[in-house]
C-alpha cells in the first residue's frame, strides 16, 4: 500500500479482503492461515498466463508456492510483467535446469559442522532455525531446504547449534536465519536470544527475515519487547522493489529501529524487476526514508532453476556507478558474488582505481574526470619547524 493510503481506499480497486475486520487484517496469524498455496485459490483473483499455470504445478517439486493476503494485494493482477508478480507467482522457467546451477549452490551443507549450522566464516556462524517463509521467493537460495518440497527433510537441531558456538570460542557473529527465524513464536525466539546471549564470546547477534515485507504484522510490540531485551539485535532484511515499500513496511522498520534494532537491507538482483538504475535509486532512497540503511545488491545464486532472473553482472556493476555520486553515500550498497561452491561474498564494484604507481594512485570519479593522488611526498625547503620558529610571536597566541 503506498504511503498514507487508507487501506479501504487501496483494496477498495483491488477488491479483494476489504470486508475482512481491521483486528483480523492486523493480526499475522491471520495473514498465515490465508495465504495463498494453490493455483485454484490465485485464478479466484486473477488470471494466470499459460507460463505462469505451468509454473505453480510444479512448484510443488520445487519450492512451495505461498504468498500472504498482504503481499498478494501488491501484485498487479491484469500486469503479467508486475516485479511482485514475477517475484512471487511460478512460471515455467523453474522447470529448466542449465548445466552451472546447483542445489547448494554456496555448499552450505559442507560447512555444516552440525545440522542447520554453517561455519564457513572465521569468525561468524550460520544457524538455520527453520525451514518455513511466510511466502517463497521463486529465485530462492534455500529452494532445496525451505518448504520442504524437494523432501530435504530439515528439521532444526537447536541444542546442537548452541553447543557448538558454545564450545567455539572464535564465533562472536551468530547469524539466525532459515526459512525465516521471525515466523517462530515468541517464545521460541526468546530462548534463542537468552541462550545465544548467554554465551560470552558471542558479541553479535543478527537476524535476516523477510517477514517485515511479507508479514509486517509480524513486527508486534511484544517481538520488540524482546528485541529490547537482548539488543543490540541487527537485523536484515529483504525488499528488491519500490513497490514493497508500504506505509505498513514503513511502520513495522519504525517500531523495529524504535527497540533499538539497526536495520540494513539486502536485495536480489533479478532481471526484470530491479536491473535499472532508476528503479534501484528510487528504492534505496525509500529504504533510508524507513530507517533502513542499503546493504547488499546480491548478484543471483545459481541455484537450479533460476536462470529465467539471472542478470549479467555487468549490468549490476553499471547501477552502482549509476548510485554512486548521484545519491547520498549512505544509500549505495555493496553489489556482491556470493562465490559459488562456498567462497563466500565478493565484492564487485565499478573500476574507479585506473593505475597505481611508486608515486601516485590514478582514479576517475563518477563524473569520468581524472584526478590523481600522490604517494610520495616532496619535501619543502623549509620544515615546520623552521617555519613556526620564524613567525612573529604575536602570531602564536590564541586569540
Amino acid at each position: 500500500m503506498p504511503y498514507q493510503e487508507d487501506r479501504a481506499t487501496w483494496y477498495q480497486g483491488q477488491g479483494l479482503w476489504q470486508h475482512i475486520p481491521e483486528a483480523d487484517w492486523q493480526d499475522w496469524t491471520w495473514q498465515l492461515k490465508n495465504r495463498l498455496t494453490s493455483v485454484d485459490q490465485l485464478e479466484q483473483y486473477m488470471t494466470l498466463t499459460p507460463e505462469e499455470k505451468a509454473g505453480c504445478l510444479f512448484a510443488k517439486q520445487k519450492l512451495s508456492l505461498a504468498i500472504t493476503p498482504y503481499f498478494f494485494n501488491l501484485i498487479d493482477r491484469n500486469n503479467p510483467n508486475c516485479p511482485i508478480r514475477k517475484q512471487m507467482i511460478p512460471r515455467d522457467g523453474e522447470m529448466q535446469i542449465s548445466e552451472e546451477e546447483m542445489l547448494d549452490s554456496l555448499d552450505e551443507d559442507g560447512h555444516s559442522p552440525v545440522p542447520g549450522l554453517v561455519h564457513r566464516y572465521p569468525d561468524r556462524v550460520l544457524f538455520l532455525v527453520t525451514d518455513r517463509c511466510a511466502a517463497y521467493c521463486r529465485y530462492c537460495t534455500r529452494s532445496r531446504l525451505v518448504s520442504n518440497a524437494q523432501h530435504y527433510d530439515f528439521h532444526p537441531e537447536y541444542e546442537q547449534g548452541l553447543r557448538y558456538i558454545e564450545a567455539h570460542p572464535e564465533v562472536r557473529d551468530v547469524l539466525l536465519s532459515g526459512g525465516d527465524p521471525l515466523l517462530l513464536s515468541d517464545k521460541k525466539i526468546e530462548h534463542l536470544l537468552a541462550r545465544l546471549r548467554g554465551i560470552k564470546h558471542v558479541e553479535f547477534i543478527r537476524i535476516g527475515s523477510r517477514i517485515p515485507t511479507f508479514l509486517p504484522q509480524r513486527i508486534t510490540p511484544a517481538l520488540c519487547d524482546i528485541f529490547k531485551k537482548y539488543g543490540p539485535i541487527w537485523m536484515s532484511i529483504h525488499v528488491n522493489h519500490p513497490k514493497e515499500c508500504t506505509q505498513e513496511l514503513k511502520d513495522a522498520c519504525e517500531r523495529l529501529s524504535y527497540a533499538g534494532v539497526p536495520l540494513g537491507n539486502q536485495s536480489v538482483l533479478l532481471k526484470d524487476i530491479n536491473d535499472d538504475a532508476d528503479v534501484m535509486k528510487a528504492l534505496v532512497q525509500r529504504l533510508l526514508r524507513m530507517r533502513v540503511r542499503p546493504y547488499y545488491i546480491y548478484q543471483m545464486d545459481l541455484i537450479t532453476g533460476g536462470n529465467h532472473f539471472k542478470v549479467d553482472v555487468r549490468k549490476g556493476i553499471e547501477i552502482i556507478r549509476a548510485l554512486r555520486g548521484h545519491t547520498t553515500g549512505y544509500a549505495v550498497p555493496q553489489y556482491v558474488i556470493d562465490a559459488p561452491g562456498g567462497g563466500g561474498k565478493v565484492p564487485v564494484n565499478p573500476d574507479y582505481v585506473e593505475q597505481i604507481t611508486d608515486d601516485e594512485v590514478i582514479f576517475r570519479n563518477f563524473e569520468g574526470k581524472q584526478f590523481r593522488y600522490p604517494l610520495t611526498s616532496t619535501p619543502i625547503k623549509k620544515s615546520a619547524e623552521e617555519a613556526s620558529r620564524e613567525m612573529p610571536v604575536e602570531d602564536l597566541r590564541i586569540h
